[in-house]
C-alpha cells in the first residue's frame, strides 16, 4: 500500500470502488491521531451511557447482545438508539475528516489543529445535523428497511456544510442529491462500506470477547465491562473510518458528476481554499 500522501489519498479522477475503499483507509492512517481519540471518547460514551441501560432493560447478553430473555420492544428500542448514535458521531467526525479530505484533495496533509479549528469550521451547524441526522435517522431504523434508505441518503451531510458550505437549508437537499446521482452510487457505495465494517465489528468484538472468555482471563462478573471496552475500541476504528469514506466519496462524487477537478485546474492562482471546493461560485 503506498505511503498516506495527499496524491494517494484522493487523486484528481473518477474513482473505482476498491480505490474510494483504499482511499479512505488512507485518509484514516494520515488523521489517525485526531479522529480516533474523538472516536473512542464518543464511542465510550455511546457504550456506556447510552446503551448499556437499555441492553440491561432489554436483558440482551454479551458479546453481540442479542435479545435473550427481555422485553422486544425494548431491544427494538435499543436498536433504534444504537443506530441514531452510531449516525450522530459518524456525522461529528465527519467534519474534521471532510476537511482532511479536502486538504488532500489541495495536496496537501492538513494538521491537526486544522481539522479541529473552531474558525470557519461551521461546528455549531455540524452538532445542529448531528442531531437532525440522529433523529432521522432513529425514525428510519424503528420502521426496519427504511435504515438502509436513510443511511445511503445522509452521507454527505457533514462534507456539504463544511466542504461545499452550502446554506443551512439546503445541507440535507444537497446530500440527498449527491448520494443518488449515477443511480444511487454514492449511496450504495456508502452501504457496502458500513456492511464492510460491521462485519468486522462483529467479527473483531466477539472473537475478542470469547477467546478471552474461553482462556478463562475474563469472569462472569468482568464479562459486561470487558464487552462494553472492546466494542468501545473497535467503534473507536470504525466509525471514523466510515467518516472518511463519506469524505473520499463526496469529493470524488464530485469530481464525476461535476467536474471538481477541471474546475480546480482552471482556478486562479491564489483562490482560497474555502472558495476553490464551495459548492456556490
Amino acid at each position: 500500500m503506498p505511503d498516506a500522501g495527499p496524491i494517494a489519498v484522493l487523486p484528481h479522477r473518477p474513482l473505482t470502488v476498491g480505490e474510494l475503499l483504499d482511499s479512505a483507509v488512507l485518509l484514516l492512517r494520515a488523521q489517525a491521531r485526531v479522529l480516533v481519540p474523538i472516536a473512542v471518547v464518543l464511542a465510550a460514551a455511546e457504550q456506556f451511557l447510552v446503551l448499556q441501560p437499555l441492553r440491561l432493560a432489554a436483558g440482551t447478553v454479551p458479546p453481540i447482545w442479542w435479545l435473550s430473555d427481555g422485553s422486544f420492544a425494548t431491544y427494538w428500542l435499543l436498536l433504534t438508539t444504537g443506530a441514531a448514535t452510531e449516525a450522530m458521531i459518524i456525522m461529528l467526525l465527519g467534519n474534521p475528516a471532510a476537511r482532511a479530505g479536502a486538504a488532500a484533495l489541495l495536496g496537501r496533509t492538513a494538521r491537526p489543529g486544522e481539522v479541529l479549528h473552531l474558525a470557519g469550521g461551521r461546528w455549531g451547524g455540524t452538532v445542529l445535523f448531528a442531531l437532525v441526522v440522529g433523529g432521522l435517522m432513529s425514525v428510519a431504523a424503528f420502521c426496519g428497511p427504511l435504515w438502509f434508505a436513510g443511511f445511503a441518503l445522509l452521507g454527505a451531510v457533514a462534507p456539504a456544510l463544511v466542504v461545499d458550505r452550502v446554506p443551512l437549508h439546503r445541507v440535507l437537499p444537497r446530500a440527498g442529491a449527491l448520494a443518488t446521482r449515477s443511480g444511487m452510487r454514492a449511496g450504495m457505495i456508502r452501504l457496502l462500506g458500513y456492511l464492510g465494517w460491521w462485519i468486522l465489528r462483529v467479527g473483531l468484538a466477539s472473537g475478542t470477547i470469547l477467546g478471552l472468555t474461553q482462556l478463562g482471563l475474563v469472569d462472569d462478573y468482568w464479562a459486561i465491562p470487558v464487552a462494553l471496552l472492546v466494542w468501545t475500541a473497535v467503534n473507536g476504528i470504525a466509525y471514523p473510518a466510515l467518516a472518511c469514506l463519506d469524505a473520499v466519496l463526496h469529493l470524488e462524487t464530485r469530481i464525476r458528476t461535476e467536474g471538481l477537478d477541471i474546475l480546480l485546474a482552471r482556478a486562479p492562482a491564489g483562490t482560497p481554499e474555502p472558495a476553490l471546493l464551495a459548492a456556490e461560485r
